[in-house]
């Protein structure tokens, strides 16, 4: 069986009256009633610690290993917690992230754990050409994204969405990742659409996708 990891992002991501949180638990669903002997590993990113690529010490990593210097205490500590993230991403193929839209881009902690991800050669890897993605290997990634208005009418908002394009770039072009796909429960403050319609479609959509997602 592919190994599924789901990422969630939402920063209260253990309440179910959060629509993401409620994508996730459809996604969920669907899984278990097809691989009911299988489970979903699951990454609470907002209850994980999650290195932030500026912080001090992490930035002087690198050039003390290429020196072959001994790392610090807090150095140390923050290497194994990034090379820990970076395995148990690795590990899967199946990548699912499920997420607010926060001001028209990811959630603060999900830019954070992608700089924890994005290693040269671990998952790219840079060329006379420009950087190759290394996850080769069949790895597709799903996006539950929940968002107040609508980014596929295609008028000034759509290109104003950005963490789909920037996910969808760090994934598929970087990384290398085969397929992305992307579920969007949206509108959902908008004037004029019903909440329990525009759930309505969302796992709908979200059926479909799961069958591309492990066909």
């Amino acid at each position: 069986m592919t190994k599924t990891l789901i990422v969630n992002a939402h920063p209260d991501f253990r309440n179910a009256a959060h629509y993401s949180v409620q994508l996730e638990q459809a996604f969920l669903q669907l899984f278990q009633t097809r691989f009911p002997n299988d489970t979903v590993d699951v990454i609470n990113l907002y209850d994980t610690v999650i290195p932030q690529a500026t912080v001090p010490e992490l930035l002087g990593i690198w050039e003390k290993q290429a020196q072959h210097v001994n790392l610090s205490i807090e150095e140390q500590r923050l290497f194994t917690i990034k090379q820990q993230l970076l395995q148990q991403f690795k590990a899967h193929h199946r990548i699912v992230i499920a997420m607010p839209l926060h001001n028209f881009n990811v959630p603060a902690r999900l830019k954070d754990y992608i700089d924890n991800i994005l290693v040269a050669r671990e998952t790219f890897r840079y060329t006379e050409n420009g950087s190759v993605g290394l996850m080769t290997d069949n790895y597709r990634v799903m996006l539950l994204q929940a968002s107040g208005s609508i980014y596929t009418r295609n008028d000034r908002y759509t290109p104003m969405e950005f963490s789909r394009l920037y996910l969808d770039k760090m994934f598929t072009e970087i990384m290398g990742f085969d397929r992305f796909e992307i579920v969007r429960a949206q509108g959902l403050q908008t004037n004029g659409v019903a909440v329990s319609q525009a759930l309505k479609q969302a796992k709908m959509d979200l059926k479909a996708a799961f069958e591309r997602f492990y066909d």
